[in-house]
């Protein structure tokens, strides 16, 4: 019998299927993903954000896996963006996000969950994880790449245009976002 895996209380976090827009359509919504890579001694991780509309990648560097070092990396990268953009973020059920309340006091972004087994209700993230392959094949240490050269495969990702996005690229998409918050 299998028994689904949940993360801390999660009765206030909705679950992803129950995600909409804004009534503006203006509020960016996210997913989320921690993707760890390499053998011990060398587990490595970085947190992929992605855009739901825009499909704007972000990379956070992450020191471990563990909820507090996680939610620290997410908060600290958040007040980075606009907070009129930054509505939501969708994570896949791991352990990671079990501190998911203290994330939202800190940055006012609403955390939704995944059903179990329904990793494509972040489908935007996993095909970005496929593309963060072309730079980060299997295997690979991540400990050894600085924020700054994450942010450089972001932006290159971010220039590439997309078939989805009538071939604009993320960045674009996103530009104009930010260009209605004014």
């Amino acid at each position: 019998m299998h028994i689904p895996r949940t993360v801390g209380p999660t009765i206030e976090a909705a679950a992803a299927r129950e995600l909409g827009l804004s009534a503006d359509g203006a509020a960016l919504q996210s997913e989320g993903h921690t993707t760890h890579k390499g053998r011990a001694p060398h587990h490595s991780q970085i947190a992929t954000l992605v855009e739901r509309r825009t499909r704007y990648i972000m990379l956070v560097k992450v020191a471990g896996k563990d909820t507090q070092t996680v939610i620290d990396a997410l908060i600290k990268h958040a007040h980075k963006l606009p907070r009129e953009l930054y509505k939501s973020l969708t994570w896949d059920r791991g352990k990671e996000m079990a501190d998911h309340q203290r994330f939202t006091l800190a940055t006012d972004i609403q955390v939704y969950f995944c059903d179990p087994q329904h990793p494509w209700q972040r489908g935007s993230n996993e095909n970005t994880n496929g593309l963060l392959r072309q730079y980060f094949p299997k295997g690979t240490d991540l400990s050894s790449y600085s924020q700054a050269k994450l942010d450089a495969v972001a932006r290159r990702l971010n220039e590439r245009p997309r078939q989805t996005l009538s071939f604009e690229t993320p960045a674009e998409r996103f530009q104009q976002c930010v260009a209605l918050i004014g």
